[in-house]
């Protein structure tokens, strides 16, 4: 089965935060609520998340300032964030947005089909991420345990190399579909980059997993980095 991504929706205002589910449950994913920014750093210290949606105009710390603290932590500062703000105040409001480290700047009331597309990407950017490390994973296991097999379970090495071939094989293909969804849609400039930054480690990934097969290589490579 697969695990659920998932997304956090920070807000002070409850009915806010009833809309955004409202939106974002038909991607069926796990929805995480926070209504200040300090219960998002809270919640942030414990769980993954594939995306947050963050408020602008909160009392105390508001959503600026949230990031800017999101941005310095390394455990969640890679993770996209989609700044919600009812009022425009023009390009300078906009621009510190995105200084503080945001992928997306959207004005209420927004379009609830364009916020749930761009979410959508973003968490399956997150989906494939997760993939990849778990190949990453089985093939770490490979190579530490590849060395020790007795001459009786020979077969055995193969016979993983063939799974982890055939599962990475899969994500290369669901990540070459998503880099194509993003290039006809003409996505975010953050998206795209991550993409692509997906397909380098896949890339990677799989030259290791090449040269573990007879013939190709002579000694055991290195696993990519997940940095």
């Amino acid at each position: 089965m697969v695990q659920k991504a998932k997304i956090l929706l920070v807000d002070d205002r409850p009915e806010n935060l009833l809309a955004l589910e409202a939106i974002l449950s038909a991607l069926d994913q796990t929805l995480v609520r926070a209504s200040s920014g300090e219960e998002a750093l809270k919640a942030l210290l414990t769980d993954d998340f594939a995306v947050i949606l963050l408020d602008v105009q909160m009392p105390g710390m508001d959503g600026f300032e949230t990031a800017a603290h999101i941005k310095r932590r390394e455990r969640t500062r890679d993770i996209p964030i989609i700044f919600l703000t009812a009022i425009n105040h023009g390009p300078h409001h906009t621009f510190r947005g995105y200084a503080a480290g945001a992928v997306d700047y959207i004005s209420k009331p927004f379009d609830p089909w364009v916020l749930r597309a761009k979410v959508s990407v973003f968490v399956e950017l997150y989906m494939k991420n997760c993939q990849l490390r778990e190949q990453a994973a089985l093939l770490r296991l490979q190579l530490e345990g590849g060395g020790k097999v007795a001459a009786g379970d020979a077969k055995e090495p193969a016979g993983l190399l063939a799974e982890l071939s055939a599962r990475l094989a899969a994500v290369e293909e669901q990540a070459e579909a998503l880099s194509k969804q993003l290039d006809d849609e003409s996505a975010d400039a953050a998206a795209v980059a991550t993409a692509a930054h997906l397909e380098r480690k896949l890339t990677g990934l799989r030259r290791a997993l090449d040269a573990l097969e007879p013939g190709t290589g002579s000694g055991a490579p290195s696993v990519p980095s997940q940095n």
